[in-house]
């Protein structure tokens, strides 16, 4: 069987799980789906065993296993809802609510990989569903595109964005240049098409202020360590690039140094490990397998090569930012940018162009929930709640939020030239 008719499948079976008059008999969940293609495509020979093991990008699995520890010690210790009170406790309504999710996870980031963020924000916002009454789908949305959004703008700010930033001479100056104000209006943007689509939950009645003291202080000072950790390695990270320094480190260094803090520290350990979102480890190392199968097939590669290579197509601004946000639904943005990138260096692209592949690529997560790994990441820990979002649910508004979203990133990089 076709890895690209496998991958077909893997996407009918996300988009009908739960979706009205097509619900399944066993309702099955994404990480589920996502293994059973990675099966399929090893059982038919789609991929290697040998290579299978290969596609699994450890460094990611590790970085998420690391962050999942520190995301559950922030959560068990109630130093998360301290942070959120820290950032939310002057919100009054449910406008003002909603936006500073949208700008304050979109800024976190712009400077921390969009998935730390989905991990430590999924159950702040449905802590603050639950307590002021609100929708958790709007929360859970709200989420999605603040991290997606606002991760466009940085070249750490997600896994695709670190390898175009390999291509790219001066990549903090260039991505802040081209990506970082049309990002604010994007922001801004998703806050009027979620008040649009949910206009019943922007009520006037004002918002309680909830104090909320750490239950756990040793395990919250810990949680606290670990944060200045990321922070601090992050800014280590940011202070090499920036100085041309001959060394450097992984992220997934970042995440397992601070886990290490209150797995080393705290009588929780155990349980901390318990709480690992596992399913969401095995969900990647499945897509990786899948979309490494897919890769190879060639079919993707040469439709973009032999079809569109002619009058300088592949590197115009307009034809990347369309194909990017198409085809990542299907293989995913990762493996679409490493796919793509060989094509536009050796077409010499501008800079535009390389910011007009990673605007489209991560944006791309606002369209389909598998557009992107974040919004994976906040479904499953969601779920892990006992609350979803369908594939139905989340198209309908991040539809027409992408068409917006590339809309205003066309315009300002064919400004920008």
């Amino acid at each position: 069987m076709s890895a690209l008719i496998i991958l077909a499948v893997v996407f009918i079976l996300v988009a009908v799980r739960q979706a009205g008059f097509l619900r399944l008999h066993i309702n099955l969940h994404i990480w589920q789906i996502m293994l059973l293609g990675a099966l399929t495509a090893l059982l038919t020979g789609a991929i290697a065993p040998v290579d299978a093991l290969r596609a699994v990008n450890f460094d990611v699995i590790f970085f998420l296993a690391g962050m999942f520890v520190v995301g559950t010690a922030l959560h068990d210790s109630g130093y998360l809802e301290e942070l959120s009170h820290l950032f939310f406790s002057r919100a009054r309504s449910t406008g003002v609510l909603v936006c500073l999710i949208l700008f304050v996870m979109g800024m976190l980031s712009v400077f921390l990989m969009n998935d730390t963020v989905a991990i430590i924000g999924t159950p702040l916002v449905l802590t603050y569903a639950d307590r002021h009454n609100m929708p958790h789908k709007l929360m859970l949305l709200a989420l999605c595109f603040a991290v997606t959004i606002g991760s466009v703008a940085s070249p750490m700010g997600n896994p695709q964005n670190l390898i175009i930033a390999g291509a790219v001479a001066s990549p903090f100056i260039v991505f802040f240049k081209y990506l970082l104000i049309p990002t604010f209006i994007n922001l801004f943007l998703a806050y009027v098409v979620l008040k649009i689509f949910y206009r019943d939950a922007f009520h006037k009645n004002q918002l309680e202020c909830f104090e909320a003291n750490p239950v756990d202080r040793k395990l919250a000072f810990l949680s606290k360590l670990s944060m200045l950790v990321i922070s601090a390695l992050a800014g280590v990270k940011i202070v090499l690039v920036l100085a041309g320094a001959g060394f450097d480190f992984k992220l997934s260094w970042i995440a397992l140094i601070a886990a290490c803090v209150p797995l080393a520290f705290s009588p929780k350990r155990w349980r901390i490990l318990k709480g690992i979102d596992w399913a969401t480890l095995v969900f990647f190392a499945a897509m990786f397998v899948l979309m490494d199968a897919v890769w190879r097939s060639g079919a993707l590669q040469y439709a973009l090569k032999e079809w569109f290579s002619r009058d300088g197509l592949l590197s115009s601004t307009d034809f990347i930012l369309a194909a990017s946000v198409i085809v990542s639904q299907f293989v995913s943005n990762v493996p679409f940018v490493a796919m793509y990138l060989p094509l536009l260096k050796g077409a010499a692209a501008s800079n535009a162009a390389m910011m007009a592949l990673a605007a489209g690529s991560t944006i791309a997560g606002n369209l389909f929930i598998l557009g992107a790994a974040s919004n994976v990441i906040i479904i499953q820990n969601a779920e892990r709640k006992g609350h979803t979002l369908t594939f139905l649910e989340f198209a309908r508004v991040g539809l027409p939020l992408t068409v917006v979203n590339v809309l205003v990133y066309w315009v300002y990089l064919r400004w920008m030239g």
